[in-house]
């Protein structure tokens, strides 16, 4: 995969009164949004600047320095900004939800479960959230975490590493898995949306929202359109993802796409159970010292009500 460059919050440019500014990231579903770009824009009367970070960490920073107006992030990003602005955020959607990791093993070994790789070198990026899932998996099931050799390895180094031996096993988040088994070389030895629904979210601040109701309700009906797209047509959705992919610099085959669009829930409608997730994160940060308290989530279902009447009507 090519390295990419990431886009600091200061390079973005202000927009006209009624556009909407966009911090995305490069989650699979979100380059389906990008490569429909204005055709699905356009289609409910919006201008957006859809920007893509390769940092979580950036794309709060842009939303809070209000750079942007809308952005998404994983559980533990929106809970750091709850923390960083907790008067101001608030949760209008979800982007994806359930199988988001995965531990990968080589296509042709005999490995079945966790037992089997004790004592063997598993790659894994030290301190994200694949890591905090995998192990609070560990602790579900009784496993010790020193059983295993850890080798420290970014997700673009993962398949080479397992293709070449030096790992039997990693984990990681998507793309990485279904491109290794898009590319013949991995497996999925186990998911783990039912350790941790770990959602992404959309965010956006209280005060856009009062000032720009209408615009958040065409913005959040796109994004059914996009899920629905998924749901219900993955080829052609795997096809635009997979182009648009190429256009950033990225090479993610379709047939990749396809394993993840089936793997994944990219529903945009959320409830309490999301809530729930998002603040079980929390609480675990916390018990890790890794946040200093549980902030509190500030959510609102009533956009996402008026933009599926809204994505009906367009149908």
């Amino acid at each position: 995969m090519v390295a990419l460059v990431t886009l600091t919050a200061a390079c973005i440019m202000t927009t006209e009164k009624g556009e909407v500014r966009y911090g995305g990231q490069y989650y699979p579903g979100e380059f389906l949004l990008f490569g429909l770009g204005d055709d699905i824009w356009k289609k409910y009367d919006l201008n957006v600047t859809h920007i893509l970070f390769t940092s979580a960490g950036e794309s709060n920073e842009a939303l809070i320095s209000g750079t942007i107006d809308i952005n998404c992030g994983a559980d533990s990003r929106t809970v750091a900004l709850f923390n960083a602005i907790p008067e101001e955020a608030l949760i209008i959607g979800t982007v994806q939800r359930g199988n988001r990791y995965s531990t990968v093993v080589k296509v042709e070994s005999t490995y079945q479960t966790w037992a089997d790789l004790k004592g063997k070198k598993i790659g894994l990026k030290l301190g994200t959230g694949a890591e905090s899932v995998l192990r609070k998996f560990f602790d579900r099931e009784g496993i010790t975490w020193e059983d295993y050799e850890w080798v420290p390895l970014n997700v673009e180094d993962m398949i080479a590493n397992l293709e070449q031996g030096t790992i039997e096993a990693f984990h990681a988040w998507e793309f990485t898995p279904g491109i290794a088994e898009a590319q013949g070389v991995g497996r999925i030895l186990r998911t783990y949306g039912d350790v941790a629904l770990v959602p992404a979210s959309i965010h956006t601040t209280k005060t856009f929202v009062d000032e720009n109701r209408d615009l958040v309700v065409r913005f959040l009906a796109a994004h059914l359109e996009k899920a629905d797209m998924i749901a219900n047509d993955p080829d052609r959705a795997a096809e635009i993802a997979s182009q648009a992919a190429a256009d950033k610099g990225l090479d993610v085959p379709e047939e990749a796409f396809k394993k993840i669009f089936g793997r994944i829930n990219f529903q945009i409608e959320f409830n309490q159970s999301i809530i729930d997730a998002i603040n079980d994160t929390a609480e675990f940060l916390e018990e890790q010292g890794k946040i200093e308290s549980v902030p509190t989530l500030a959510w609102d279902t009533t956009l996402l009500e008026d933009a599926l009447e809204l994505y009906e009507k367009k149908k």
